[in-house]
């Protein structure tokens, strides 16, 4: 027999239909955004849109290192120091110039078959530069450092955007399911973590299993790492069986709360890394001479040095993105050379040369080169005028070299310029978008299909910019 319905619960009804009509569908675009993605297993590796690379190692030169410092030789700066720059604006940086050229403190020699340029400072990445694709003419919208940051990492200057690890993250997953697909290590000596601290690496809209995990400097190297000295790995995983009993129950209640599982399967791995973190993330187990190679007996070098050979066993072991801050929190706790750029980049450099240099001689020789990707640079660049009077250069967003090298680059070219002064770059210009978008090109995604849907808007790493860099690609 046909039961008349009041218009209240004809509503009700027809409401909670389309409400989960509307749900269905979006759960379908978002779990169709990526490559087979599944949003029940989010960190299960999955195949890019055309061959690429499977690791990225992303060193940051945090501060902002100076272009005509390090890979942008300019002949021209050094003959006319002390010279009024033409058409300088002291708006430029984030404080204010002189508007007098400054000539870089350091030598510069040309290097390998291809007649690379590069500064004194580093000696042992130097010998690379064959294998190395320099991109010098890059620029940003940002003159200080959160936005620029933000800018360097999410390709958008302001936060509640996800980072590009968490981007490759959703998009590739992960091969290690012991291990978290994105990592992060900060300053090695303690200085402080980067301006925007943990947003620098966090997920934003997309779910909070992809953001990137902080490897500590000091102490456990992720918290929680290992349990309590009373509790056995037997009692903590009937622990972790209740919790996920519990979990189960109210997840077939809530059956479309994908979020739920990521959950679930975030307690997983927790579990699952407390076995296979330790060992990966100490070089205990590295023989004598690789541990010289990174620099282990050096004084100065031996902090960031460790971290790279710590990237070269994550990636080895399958983790999808690392990232390695050098530098702290800002001016002289950082590439940050406003007052003396000599003492500043020299300090540094030393650091991380030797480290790079090793990590880039350790792929080639574990075979790891084709299929890794290391990139370096700052999130923007330094004035070819001085702050001021002192012997330090402002920020300047409109001119700053990156590096490519590893599978699938182009070793020894060098795209773009800037002008005699490396002050602005003219030629061939490139925004981080296009940077976001070769890397993931590198990586077997394609910038403009990789997108994922939020508050009614398929967004996406480059937003609705960015070309691939093909003159730095194989």
């Amino acid at each position: 027999m046909w039961n008349k319905l009041t218009r209240r619960e004809l509503l009700a009804r027809t409401g909670l239909g389309c409400g989960s009509m509307a749900l269905g569908s979006l759960l379908t675009e978002q779990s169709t955004a990526a490559a087979e993605f599944d949003p029940r297993r989010p960190l299960q590796s999955r195949a890019g849109h055309f061959a690429g690379v499977r690791s990225v190692i992303w060193i940051v030169m945090n501060g902002g290192a100076s272009q005509v410092d390090t890979w942008d030789y300019k002949p021209e700066l050094q003959k006319r120091n002390g010279q009024m720059l033409a058409g300088a604006d002291p708006r430029t940086g984030f404080f204010q110039t002189s508007g007098k050229l400054l000539a870089s403190p350091f030598r510069f020699a040309q290097h390998g078959k291809s007649g690379t340029w590069a500064s004194e400072i580093f000696p042992h990445t130097c010998q690379h530069v064959d294998d190395m694709a320099f991109v010098h003419s890059c620029y940003s919208d940002s003159n200080n450092h959160s936005p620029a940051l933000f800018e360097m990492n999410t390709g958008m200057s302001r936060m509640g955007f996800p980072c590009i690890g968490s981007w490759l993250t959703y998009g590739l997953g992960s091969e290690n399911e012991n291990l978290p697909g994105f990592v992060v290590m900060t300053d090695a000596q303690g200085r402080g973590l980067p301006k925007n601290h943990a947003q620098n690496w966090g997920s934003g809209f997309l779910p909070g299993v992809f953001q990137g995990t902080r490897v500590k400097e000091k102490g456990a190297p992720v918290d929680d790492l290992f349990p309590p000295a009373d509790v056995t790995r037997e009692r903590q995983r009937r622990l972790l069986d209740v919790a996920n009993r519990i979990n189960r129950r109210h997840q077939q209640a809530f059956a479309a709360q994908a979020e739920l599982e990521a959950r679930i399967e975030a307690l997983e791995l927790a579990f699952r890394m407390q076995m296979a973190a330790p060992q990966v993330m100490s070089v205990d187990d590295e023989t004598a001479q690789t541990q010289a190679a990174y620099g282990m007996e050096h004084p100065q070098a031996q902090y960031f040095g460790r971290q790279c050979l710590i990237a070269r066993k994550l990636v080895e072991a399958g983790v999808r993105f690392v990232q390695i801050y050098s530098g702290g929190t800002s001016n002289d706790n950082s590439w940050d050379g406003h007052l003396n750029i000599k003492q500043n980049h020299s300090r540094f450099a030393l650091e991380i040369d030797q480290g790079v240099g090793a990590l880039l001689s350790d792929l080639k020789q574990r075979g790891l080169w084709d299929e890794t990707l290391v990139v370096c640079g700052g999130e923007f660049g330094r004035t070819s005028d001085s702050q001021g009077t002192s012997t330090g250069r402002d920020h300047n967003p409109n001119a700053f070299t990156w590096w490519f090298a590893g599978g699938g680059v182009k070793g020894g070219v060098h795209c773009g310029k800037t002008d005699e002064f490396g002050y602005k770059a003219v030629e061939n210009r490139k925004h981080w978008h296009d940077l976001h978008a070769t890397i993931l090109h590198l990586c077997g995604m394609d910038h403009e299909r990789l997108t994922y849907r939020f508050n009614g808007r398929d967004f996406r790493l480059t937003d609705v910019a960015g070309e691939v860099i093909e003159e730095i690609l194989q």
